[in-house]
């Protein structure tokens, strides 16, 4: 065996994560890679769909500022704040170690449990019709973004340790607790919160991390259809829901009441044509579309932008999402690749939601578009969930293939222990010292 020193295999020291691990055989298995640069792109697309929705905001601030009467700047002044607090989130998730997620994973859930039984106690006004919103003076704190976080984290650990103790297939161990869990953030998000879109957002999330942890597809149909019973459930119990419903089938039929807002978005929608009215232009948020900077921005979008332009947002989600999929590919460590999947899914499925209702394609559901709808909350806990994909970007392999058995030999002579800027590929290096 070589003599020379271990410093050469494990050079950059403690940062590098699980590069090499000893096998049976004598040669070493080439699994997690060691630290490289993080995927810029995400940064990329993140920033230039904020850009997008601050834009946007700016542009029909005189609207809002005409039916709400608030300053014409007000609503510019908070979506930048709420976009300053989201870098800082951002930057704090990125340098937050990984594996502290895994230790926060219940306090995370604790606090959403007590965020959900604070909010019942907040009282209603114009603007919180429900009981969602934790409101401190003039700042309000959507409690359901934290929901989404916490359940995303704690998902992604538990399945993760059944993974490793090889408990997936276990029907009591592994689908009781995900069954309790689904219950409960259902019955606190669609019952005394009134809020069914998120509710449909986070039984997405843990259906994709299900799936994609490799759970059979039996007990996955089973998660599935308690989900399904449930919406049914949820609907069948509410005479908003039903209406909404109904005035989907029949979108032209009930424009005066009920299917006002989607009447109004099919209007700012077919109204921007082809390559829109332009930003100075339009009139959908002088009062008549609901929402405007919020859950109906796709629809202001589309009737300044037109279909161009829309198409446009459409690609940059469609690359983000890509992006995603290239992370979960090169992703080994099991932790890790749960997170980025109900990111994907999380992102993916608000995304589906916001523009179908929009586009006359799905029922009507009170729900931001990411990353562009005006709203602190929202912001903030989505980029949070992109500061730990950023994260964990700077550790992917540089193969989705299974991990590569190398010769002892060949380790302590082409691996010189240096952090590369792209990510690790033991064969590559090894090329090149030949």
């Amino acid at each position: 065996m070589d003599s020379r020193p271990r410093r050469s295999l494990f050079g950059a020291g403690r940062r590098d994560l699980n590069i090499i691990s000893k096998s049976g055989s004598g040669s070493f298995i080439s699994g997690d890679a060691r630290r490289h640069r993080p995927d810029y792109w995400l940064l990329i697309l993140s920033a230039a769909l904020l850009s997008i929705g601050l834009v946007v905001v700016y542009s029909i601030s005189p609207g809002l500022a005409a039916t709400t009467g608030a300053s014409s700047s007000y609503f510019v002044s908070k979506q930048l704040v709420a976009i300053g607090l989201s870098i800082v989130a951002l930057i704090a998730a990125t340098y937050i170690p990984i594996k502290r997620w895994t230790s926060i994973a219940n306090p995370l859930l604790i606090a959403a449990a007590i965020g959900s039984l604070v909010v019942m106690f907040t009282p209603l006004d114009e603007f919180h019709r429900a009981h969602r919103w934790i409101k401190l003076g003039g700042l309000s704190f959507q409690i359901a973004e934290l929901i989404k976080l916490a359940v995303l984290v704690w998902v992604a650990r538990f399945l993760a340790d059944q993974s490793r103790k090889g408990l997936l297939k276990d029907l009591k161990s592994s689908l009781r607790p995900l069954l309790i869990l689904l219950a409960v953030v259902g019955v606190t998000m669609v019952k005394l919160q009134s809020d069914l879109g998120s509710t449909l957002v986070v039984a997405a999330i843990i259906l994709v991390m299900v799936f994609m942890a490799g759970v059979p597809l039996k007990n996955v149909g089973l998660i599935f259809g308690a989900v399904a019973i449930a919406a049914v459930m949820a609907i069948g119990t509410s005479v908003y829901r039903r209406d909404r419903l109904i005035s989907f089938f029949h979108p032209v039929q009930d424009c005066q009441s009920v299917g006002y807002q989607a009447c109004q978005a099919l209007i700012a929608v077919g109204s921007g044509g082809l390559v829109g009215q332009g930003l100075g232009h339009g009139v959908q948020a002088y009062g008549y579309l609901p929402e405007a900077a919020n859950d109906s921005i796709f629809a202001i979008m589309a009737e300044k932008f037109g279909f161009i332009g829309m198409s446009v947002v459409i690609g940059i989600y469609t690359v983000l999402f890509n992006r995603l999929k290239r992370i979960i590919d090169l992703t080994q460590n099991m932790f890790n690749k749960l997170l980025v999947v109900g990111v994907l899914a999380w992102i993916s499925t608000q995304m589906i939601i916001n523009v179908g209702a929009m586009l006359g394609l799905l029922p009507l559901k009170g729900i931001t578009l990411p990353l562009v709808s005006y709203g602190g909350t929202s912001l903030v806990f989505l980029t949070i969930a992109m500061g730990l994909v950023l994260q964990i970007s700077r550790y992917t392999s540089y193969s989705s293939s299974r991990p590569t058995i190398i010769n002892e030999k060949d380790i302590y002579h082409n691996i010189d222990g240096r952090r590369l800027r792209r990510a690790y590929n033991p064969a590559a290096v090894s090329r090149s010292r030949t």
